[in-house]
């Protein structure tokens, strides 16, 4: 068992915003929360990255891009100008949408192409990268082999989910997603994490990361349970 402070805990909170009416002052708002929390990124459509690198400056806290989101439907050239805009602009952490109806076909030499010319982009500008698989869409089997071209790419995380379809993190998916790629590949957690029983049962399935809108919820509530009673750390 691993040993956590709540400050720990809250590094590992993805604090996000992707909503399509989302605005100036929500943003400015999403930022505040997480310095006040020291949660570990913004999570944000690229065009806000210059908002929220502005409200970030001189912090430790990432402003995260999502690229092709949500649906992963643009050309690899087109994913990987709008990374190399998204970083220019502000960003510097990447998470991307894998082409989904390519896994459908089996196209798993695109996949790979489209993960290299991403992850490449991140590593020439020393920023994480995160490919979001969509497992809602996905066969356990189709999982697995997207997990098998991780391993031979290396991006930094792979991501269950984008929160937008129908279907979001599961355990299961998170275990499955730990179990088949490399120690140095992490796992990130996403879509209807909304509890902290929840977001702890992720972290002990093996995600290192959680994107969530309910970030400062879930926080709270583990403050309130463990830490206003005297503990120093949770172990999980």
């Amino acid at each position: 068992m691993a040993k956590y402070t709540l400050n720990q805990l809250a590094r590992m909170i993805d604090h996000t915003n992707l909503k399509a009416d989302a605005h100036y002052l929500d943003f400015e708002k999403l930022c505040e929360e997480a310095k006040r929390y020291h949660f570990a990124m913004v999570a944000i459509n690229q065009i806000q990255s210059p908002i929220c690198a502005k409200f970030l400056a001189e912090t430790d806290i990432k402003i995260g891009a999502a690229i092709a989101f949500p649906l992963g439907q643009t050309s690899i050239e087109a994913k990987v100008f709008e990374t190399e805009n998204a970083l220019k602009i502000g960003a510097n952490e990447i998470d991307y949408v894998i082409h989904i109806g390519k896994v459908r076909e089996g196209d798993w030499s695109y996949i790979q192409r489209e993960m290299e010319a991403i992850v490449k982009v991140c590593r020439k500008n020393d920023v994480i990268s995160k490919v979001i698989f969509e497992n809602f869409y996905l066969t356990t089997e189709e999982k697995i082999k997207l997990c098998e071209i991780a391993n031979i790419v290396k991006p930094d995380f792979i991501k269950t989910s984008t929160g937008m379809a129908a279907g979001g993190a599961t355990l299961e998916d998170v275990a499955l997603m730990r179990k088949h790629v490399s120690d140095d590949i992490q796992v990130k957690a996403s879509g209807g994490v909304r509890t902290a029983d929840m977001f702890l049962k992720m972290l002990k399935n093996g995600a290192k990361r959680v994107g969530t809108s309910s970030g400062i919820l879930i926080i709270e509530e583990i403050k309130e349970r463990f830490f206003n009673n005297g503990e120093e750390y949770l172990e999980l």
